[in-house]
């Protein structure tokens, strides 16, 4: 096959990332899906987790944690003029958060979820006659084990 061939390329370059051990961690892979995280304990008994809210979305956008047990998400703005929101807020589990992350900074938010399932993590800011962040997909997924 001839080098310039499309496919000889992305050949190339997955031979090159590999050998050069740039690979992703395992619980980091994306494999056509969201971002999926399982939020570690560390050795306080605490779930901590980096969340950056970027233009239009959380990354990662899937936090795994485990009831019961405290957990502190920083969300750190990668924006520098909008701002964003982080809003948790589910009823039924007793989960409200809502958390303002002004642009360029971070904001650390800490609970202790209680009941398992999953719950939406979004960003509700929206400028006039547009749509809002969370319509144009910054939303994540807060699941509870």
């Amino acid at each position: 096959m001839d080098r310039h061939h499309p496919v000889a390329r992305k050949q190339f370059a997955m031979g090159f990332f590999v050998a050069m051990g740039l690979v992703l961690p395992a619980p980091l892979v994306v494999a056509g899906g969201p971002l999926t995280v399982n939020v570690p304990v560390d050795s306080d008994g605490i779930q901590r987790a980096v969340v950056e809210a970027n233009s239009y979305a959380f990354t990662p956008h899937h936090l795994v944690v485990i009831a019961g047990q405290p957990v502190e998400l920083t969300f750190k703005s990668v924006t520098w003029v909008v701002p964003h929101n982080v809003i948790i807020d589910d009823p039924q589990s007793g989960l409200h958060i809502r958390e303002e992350i002004p642009a360029g900074d971070s904001r650390t938010i800490k609970f202790t979820p209680t009941v398992p399932g999953a719950f939406a993590i979004y960003c509700d800011k929206k400028l006039p006659f547009v749509k809002s962040h969370r319509e144009k997909g910054q939303e994540g997924v807060l699941e509870v084990r």
